[in-house]
């Protein structure tokens, strides 16, 4: 028997078929967490992948603070960020031009209760974990010395959160009608 609440609507009632209805957002504390955790990464979106999609030298004197900012990331806890591989351009770029649309439209629908972004939240979720989190986690543990990480416990704080939170939502989107129940 399923979670989700039912209501008959006309149709529905001479059919003796009944409608699940979705929940209102205080019924889905989830999905608030989503909220913050989504519009979050619009924001690093901005300030971090835009820099490296766009190829921006990341120099300790830039006159643009956002480059600054990602100078003493990459100089102090991420080399392959400051490395500059055009494979990373094409992920960041992906990032702050692709994945932040779907951040916007994601809030939107879970707000609205937009049942239709189930499938484009899988496929974000799958991408996302499949084409950034395993080349960049693999180079950045496993990779050449130059490019690894100095400090695992600082780069896994600022990274871990994208492989974490897209594979929940993977698993609050498992099912259709997603804003019909809790998680």
């Amino acid at each position: 028997m399923s979670d989700a609440p039912t209501t008959t609507g006309t149709d529905a009632a001479s059919a003796g078929v009944a409608r699940p209805v979705n929940l209102p957002l205080t019924k889905r504390p989830f999905d608030i967490v989503f909220l913050v955790i989504f519009a979050a990464f619009i924001v690093t979106c901005i300030i971090s992948d835009s820099v490296e999609g766009l190829g921006l030298d990341q120099v300790r004197d830039s006159p643009n603070i956002l480059v600054q900012w990602n100078y003493w990331y990459a100089s102090n806890f991420d080399p392959l960020y400051r490395s500059h591989p055009v494979w990373l351009r094409f992920i960041s770029g992906t990032s702050a031009f692709v994945y932040v649309a779907f951040y916007v439209l994601l809030i939107l629908a879970i707000v609205r209760r937009w049942n239709w972004i189930q499938l484009p939240s899988v496929i974000y979720a799958t991408m996302i974990i499949s084409l950034t989190g395993i080349p960049i986690f693999g180079v950045e543990f496993f990779g050449s010395a130059a490019e690894r990480t100095p400090n695992p416990a600082v780069f896994l704080a600022f990274n871990l959160p994208y492989i974490v939170f897209p594979l929940l939502l993977l698993i609050r989107m498992r099912k259709p009608l997603p804003f019909t129940r809790r998680f």
